[in-house]
């Protein structure tokens, strides 16, 4: 797990993206690019796997009209989906790559996904967390 431990955290620093908190024994990182709309965007390796997830909102009243919009969202989303956390009140970002095959193209990819969701959806997501 070292091997991608180090090669995550090459990655992160190459993009020039703020790492706010790293633990490496761990393999979690959590990086912020505030031009790109990232804010805690939480990485982490869990051989095979590396995770991204960025928290986006809180679920104040449960409705059909919020999470029909997320789910046709998804279809939208070139890496990663919507996803609720175990409680059903905290709507995350999240995308899942494998880690034996991961390059500095994919790796960035995943980030500007969610860039690129924040800015084109931001509007939306914002009337969804005052719903």
């Amino acid at each position: 797990m070292q091997n991608y431990v180090s090669k995550v955290k090459g990655y992160i620093l190459e993009l020039g993206y703020e790492l706010v908190h790293e633990n490496e024994k761990e393999g979690v990182f959590v990086i912020k690019a505030e031009e790109a709309g990232i804010n805690d965007l939480v990485i982490g390796i869990a051989d095979p796997l590396i995770i991204f997830e960025q928290f986006i909102f809180e679920v104040k009243n449960e409705s059909i009209e919020i999470f029909k919009g997320l789910l046709k969202k998804n279809r939208d989303i070139i890496h990663g989906a919507f996803v609720l956390d175990d409680t059903g009140k905290k709507v995350i970002f999240r995308d899942t790559l494998q880690l034996e095959n991961l390059d500095l193209n994919e790796f960035e990819g995943s980030i500007n996904s969610l860039s690129l969701l924040l800015s084109e959806y931001s509007h939306q997501l914002i009337k969804y967390s005052h719903h």
